[in-house]
């Protein structure tokens, strides 16, 4: 997400007014298990998860055959380090927004039950676009 810091937050303020943030209220673990999860085919930068999105064959990329390689950021050890690095920084970004009224969180493991709360709320402050065709 961003911003992630105080400093990127303030310097978001100088470019654009906020109005909505969204949070995303994710369990450590479920972070630590989908990241730890995520290969990549370095020529083409292709991501897959092995838990949702794996390759048709077991560590080849399915488009061209080519071993996939685990990012050393995306080690579980490594994963655990960035979340709790990205927990402490962005806890003045949470507040900052809170204190705002615009800080909108949402809590859950699963995208597809989330997302319908994040699509309501996002609906109810962006008017739809209406084709040409619809007019």
């Amino acid at each position: 997400g961003f911003p992630r810091t105080l400093g990127q937050a303030e310097a978001l303020d100088r470019i654009c007014e906020l109005d909505l943030v969204i949070s995303l209220n994710i369990p450590f673990e479920t972070l630590k298990d989908r990241l730890s999860a995520r290969w990549v085919h370095p020529a083409s930068g292709r991501v897959y998860n092995m838990d949702f999105n794996p390759p048709h064959v077991q560590g080849l990329d399915d488009l061209t055959g080519e071993p996939l390689v685990q990012r050393e950021d995306d080690k579980p050890d490594a994963v655990a380090a960035r979340l709790r690095k990205y927990k402490d920084a962005a806890k003045p970004v949470i507040e900052l927004y809170k204190s705002r009224g615009i800080l909108h969180s949402f809590s859950g493991t699963e995208t597809n039950k989330i997302w319908p709360y994040v699509y309501t709320l996002l609906s109810s402050k962006i008017p739809p676009v209406i084709s040409d065709e619809e007019n």
